[in-house]
């Protein structure tokens, strides 16, 4: 009695696993594309003249803002945060 139990539960467990193996999942869906490779290749080109396009694993450049300041504007302005940071209790970050 008890290899029949063991067999039946181990034929139970087999047909178990092959239904579910049958279903794919995540379940599959058609891809269809929504630009021609005409536009992908413009695409690409693109972003390759506006330093897009990142070579290996890093993050992708940010174009910084040109800024309206000159030089001697960004040094006073330098020279005044550190003439008001004596002036503040809390200085830090």
């Amino acid at each position: 009695m008890n290899i029949k139990n063991i067999t039946l539960a181990a034929a139970l467990m087999i047909a178990a696993g092959t239904a579910m193996a049958e279903a794919p999942y995540p379940p599959e869906t058609p891809f269809v594309s929504t630009h021609t490779r005409a536009d992908v290749k413009a695409e690409l080109q693109r972003a390759r003249a506006n330093g897009e396009i990142t070579v290996r694993n890093e993050y992708p450049v940010i174009q910084q803002p040109a800024s309206q300041l000159s030089r001697q504007q960004v040094q006073s302005q330098v020279q005044q945060a550190g003439n008001n940071r004596t002036q503040n209790l809390y200085s830090g970050a």
